[in-house]
């Protein structure tokens, strides 16, 4: 997704909007009011909405209208994740957020519910939700006087749109609500990442239809959704793969241990340091003053300092303190999320404020590769006791910057 902003929140759920919502918003407007001749026949026959599209279609009308029912149809789409967000935090998952984007919308979850039971009845209240919007929008046509034929107009089409939008995401394409019906039911009788697994293929096989079909009618919407059913159903098999291979792995497990971790002091010069970081070919250190972690100063760092200034300042000059941590009892699952939440290779590893070691992304995928092929989590512990300091660079430890 593009960038987001906040722009309320529902039961203490922060409610964003994607930048990309903002480009969709007027496309589905437009659409909406284009077709508005076209709608009323299948509104009249199925609801009927008793429309005359001579009416409906006269001046600017269409693209009031149009805009009216998109802004409901998104309306519809935050209650339809907001149904998925109350069950999920009914049963103990924390909803970071719900994001209205290009697709429609997005409950993150901070947990992944592997309690089938859970996923299911998470998974099939969002539809629910969007039947009951549906059932809503009809009853209120229906009270609606018949003059107020654009009202009439903007409920009968949410009423039919959001019906049929439970409908398509109860298909079985993972990860959209019926895909994860169908991983919750294959998980009544097998491991949870065995489920994941042919859940997303399934899903693969529906975006390769629905992109293929979307490609002979020049859907260009619909080619986009198959190809985030593709990229989430991968995405998301790879992640609970991970999860079950790390499954018992802590921290302290596989990091490189604090006596082994190149660090440099405040007091250094920056001339010096650019000197042991051509040495050692490292970018980035630990700062440690008389035994206590205070900083981390990177190769970007000491660069903003002048050539001829550099004898002349020194480390805690340019280091920072705003430090990316994690503790040594946490999860290695837990280290390498918060690597790919931040955009950052490794991770200080502290305890009561000391450094006690260090773990990047190479330790957890040369655990991960033991660990499936050896079968156990054991030998993978064993070969982190036995390897060789990590001499790679240790890089920079703040959120939001990529390792130098």
């Amino acid at each position: 997704m593009f960038k987001s902003f906040r722009i309320g929140s529902l039961f203490g759920i922060p409610i964003k909007l994607d930048v990309s919502f903002l480009l969709i918003l007027p496309v589905f407007a437009w659409l909406i009011g284009s077709q508005i001749e076209l709608l009323v026949g299948p509104l009249n026959a199925v609801l009927g909405a008793g429309l005359e599209a001579g009416s409906l279609t006269a001046g600017y009308r269409p693209w009031m209208l149009g805009l009216l029912a998109a802004i409901g149809l998104f309306v519809g789409v935050v209650l339809h994740e907001l149904g998925h967000s109350l069950v999920a935090i009914r049963y103990g998952y924390p909803i970071d957020s719900i994001t209205l984007w290009i697709f429609g919308g997005l409950a993150q979850l901070t947990d992944q519910p592997e309690d089938w039971k859970h996923e299911l009845l998470i998974a099939i209240a969002g539809p629910i939700v969007s039947v009951l919007v549906g059932i809503g929008s009809y009853l209120l046509m229906l009270v609606v006087p018949t003059q107020f034929d654009g009202a009439v107009f903007v409920l009968a089409y949410l009423a039919l749109l959001n019906v049929a939008l439970a409908g398509f995401n109860m298909l079985p394409a993972f990860p959209m609500d019926g895909g994860r019906v169908l991983r919750a039911l294959l998980a009544r009788g097998r491991p949870f990442a065995q489920a994941t697994q042919i859940a997303a293929e399934v899903g693969k096989l529906f975006a390769l239809a629905m992109g293929l079909f979307g490609l002979l009618q020049l859907n260009v919407i619909l080619i986009g959704i198959a190809f985030f059913i593709y990229i989430g159903a991968s995405g998301e098999a790879q992640q609970t793969v991970l999860s079950a291979a790390f499954e018992g792995v802590t921290v302290s497990d596989i990091m490189t241990a604090g006596d082994d971790v190149d660090v440099v002091s405040p007091d250094d010069s920056i001339a010096d340091l650019l000197e042991r970081m051509f040495s050692e070919r490292h970018t980035g250190y630990p700062v440690m003053d008389d035994g206590r972690l205070v900083g981390l100063v990177t190769l970007t760092d000491a660069r903003e300092v002048d050539p001829v200034e550099r004898d002349a300042y020194v480390v805690e000059d340019v280091m920072s303190t705003d430090l990316e941590t994690i503790g040594p009892d946490a999860e290695a699952m837990d280290a390498l999320n918060r690597m790919q939440r931040h955009g950052i290779g490794r991770l200080l590893v502290v305890e009561g404020g000391d450094l006690v070691g260090l773990i990047s992304r190479t330790d957890l995928m040369t655990a991960l590769d033991i660990i499936r092929s050896s079968g156990s989590t054991e030998a993978a512990k064993r070969a982190a006791d036995d390897r060789e300091p990590d001499r790679s660079p240790p890089g920079d430890g703040r959120p939001e910057r990529g390792w130098e």
